[in-house]
């Protein structure tokens, strides 16, 4: 028996006026999910725990069976686990997004507005060039700068101190003054930052091409070092992680989980699928793993900007490039199989923020087809009247054949 996980980070939403009424999972053309969901269970989870923010560190924590409440201690420390940077007990890291704010010349940096918290999904490669100069720059005594994947890096403080940031992707339009760090140190990186690289000359190549400059650091989603159980001594299972995101990368390195690279998995809208279906087919049948997690970003970044389109596309992208081609050929190898299917948080178009609302859950089983007619999607989800109160409870059930 192998097992997967298929997650489309961000996935479910809310209903909108201008398509009927319906979610954008619900108007996505989904063939292969609302046939597995015909032969399968579908029901609600609550992944993030009550009093928590509705991030995807909680939610994911949760996915894999970790109860946030006990194992979280922030979301910078898991992706410093994936880019292999090593934290003492007493470091604190952030999450260093390199965003886009406004330039508005006639205003002070606490008087500008955040335009978007990805710099139009800024590419490593460029990324990696600003970040450098940054470091050149703007840190101070006890501090680091590490390169992450495209928009995402990480800020490492030496016997540091904690305090609860503001994510950007939680402000976007609104000005910024009310959410930047009480920390001096903190603050005056973030608005020397934004001095340096509003002049920077990838930025004014990048804002000749029609893109938007990377021209602010911002600092977030603080914590110290986690300690997760082994996946394996946990659950029994052999699992890979499949993803283009440092968080999940980092999770899984936590736990003790393989991660896998996929050339051309990017994050974005126009991410491998195919690629990431091809690699955990090979790892369940080919490499002797128990367990595939295939994590794909794009829903939620859709999400964040705002585009039901985009979303929508990216939900049938999901569908079509990537679980259909997981069931094609597990279904042909004769392995048996259990797969979940799922978000990890809603990030509605119309928020364009997460919110912590449960999410749609489809488990299909190979051996077992219930035949219970409907679709994937949030209403059907509701309707079936099954809830699972604590999110990380759901992957025993899971595993329970």
């Amino acid at each position: 028996m192998k097992y997967l996980i298929i997650l489309g980070d961000g996935m479910a939403g809310e209903p909108l006026e201008r398509l009927g009424d319906k979610t954008t999972l619900e108007w996505a053309k989904t063939p292969e999910m609302d046939r597995l969901a015909a032969k399968g269970e579908i029901g609600l989870a609550s992944m993030v725990p009550e009093g928590m923010a509705p991030g995807s560190d909680t939610a994911n924590l949760s996915v894999l069976g970790y109860d946030p409440r006990k194992y979280y201690t922030g979301r910078s420390p898991l992706e410093a686990f994936s880019i292999g940077v090593n934290m003492a007990e007493d470091d604190i890291s952030f999450r260093c997004n390199l965003v886009t704010l406004t330039e508005d010349e006639r205003l002070s940096y606490e008087k500008q507005h955040m335009v978007d918290h990805s710099s139009d999904e800024i590419c490593t490669e460029d990324a990696a060039i600003l970040i450098a100069y940054l470091k050149e720059h703007i840190l101070r005594m006890g501090f680091s700068l590490y390169t992450g994947t495209s928009y995402r890096h990480l800020l490492l403080w030496e016997k540091g101190k904690r305090y609860e940031l503001t994510p950007p992707h939680d402000i976007l339009t609104k000005e910024i003054g009310a959410y930047l760090p009480e920390d001096a140190l903190l603050c005056s990186m973030m608005e020397q930052s934004y001095e340096l690289l509003k002049v920077h000359p990838l930025n004014i190549e990048r804002k000749k091409c029609g893109l938007r400059p990377a021209n602010s650091a911002w600092f977030w989603g603080a914590g110290s070092r986690p300690k997760l159980p082994d996946f394996y001594e946990k659950t029994g299972k052999k699992g890979v992680m499949i993803s283009a995101v440092d968080l999940l990368k980092g999770i899984a390195a936590a736990g003790g989980m393989t991660n896998l690279h996929v050339e051309g998995a990017t994050g974005g809208l126009h991410t491998n699928y195919e690629g990431k279906a091809q690699a955990a087919v090979h790892a369940l049948l080919k490499e002797g793993y128990d367990f595939a997690y295939i994590h794909v970003e794009a829903p939620d970044e859709m999400g964040h900007q705002g585009s039901a389109k985009q979303k929508i596309q990216a939900i049938e992208y999901l569908d079509q490039r990537l679980i259909r081609i997981v069931c094609e050929a597990m279904d042909a190898s004769g392995e048996q199989y259990r797969m979940l299917i799922l978000p990890d948080h809603p990030t509605p178009v119309s928020a364009r923020t997460h919110t912590a609302d449960p999410v749609p859950y489809l488990l299909y089983d190979s051996r077992k087809h219930s035949f219970c007619g409907g679709s994937y999607c949030e209403r059907a989800a509701r309707e079936s009247g099954r809830w699972v109160k604590d999110g990380y409870h759901l992957i025993e059930h899971l595993f329970e054949y």
